[in-house]
């Protein structure tokens, strides 16, 4: 009688034994899923709170730099010189900025509503003065010479009125009809003039232009002036 009480005891104690290892077992097996789910939200999180833009943070616009604008402005006005311009400013800004006209400025030779761009020559004339250096001219690329009215062909500003031409005020087109004159010593003549402050102090000045030598200036003297 005590063997089998004691055989049904063992075997009542084993079935509680392997009852807690399975037990134990499916609660192991079971939060395993869990666990490894977790891991990939974490790092999902740290990726969105690294990100700005993913945490709903905007980048501040990149600035944009403002371009320089520089004008020539000569002639007429009470305080002629090389002025700084912004986008959109125009004829009459920039002489305002030059301290007005003088008092025998010729006005109406000038296009005070024409919009100004970087290496523009704004030249006012004195009321009487022979034609040369009128109104205002922008630079060689796309160069215009206005006086009233709507801009007129390229080249239109750099003649006189005895046909030559004028070192200060010409444009590329205009230097191209003077004899032995090529797009490349144009081009030349034309970076001379920039560097220096925008004009040629005399027609002699020409022979400091690579390029352009004793011979050259000969046949070009009769045909150029300064003003």
């Amino acid at each position: 009688m005590d063997i089998l009480l004691k055989k049904k005891i063992a075997a009542v104690f084993g079935a509680v034994i392997l009852a807690a290892v399975g037990f134990y077992y499916y609660q192991e097996t079971k939060s395993d899923p869990e666990d490894q789910m977790n891991i990939f939200p974490s790092q999902a999180e740290n990726a969105l709170s690294a990100d700005p833009l993913a945490a709903g943070e905007k980048k501040a616009p990149a600035e944009k730099k403002p371009s320089v604008i520089k004008v020539d402005v000569k002639g007429a006005v009470k305080a002629p010189g090389v002025f700084n311009a912004k986008e959109g400013d125009r004829v009459i800004d920039l002489i305002a900025a030059a301290g007005s006209f003088s008092r025998d400025a010729d006005k109406d030779k000038v296009n005070l509503a024409q919009l100004v761009q970087d290496q523009m020559v704004i030249y006012v004339p004195e009321k009487g003065e022979a034609p040369g250096m009128e109104g205002t001219s922008a630079p060689s690329s796309g160069a215009v010479s206005v006086s009233q009215g709507p801009a007129v062909s390229q080249g239109s500003g750099g003649g006189g009125g005895d046909g030559k031409v004028n070192l200060n005020t010409a444009a590329e087109a205009d230097l191209e009809t003077l004899t032995g004159i090529g797009p490349s010593k144009a081009q030349a003549i034309l970076e001379y003039r920039d560097k220096n402050g925008g004009s040629f102090k005399s027609a002699e000045d020409l022979k400091n232009v690579p390029g352009i030598g004793d011979k050259t200036f000969e046949k070009l003297k009769d045909s150029i002036f300064v003003q």
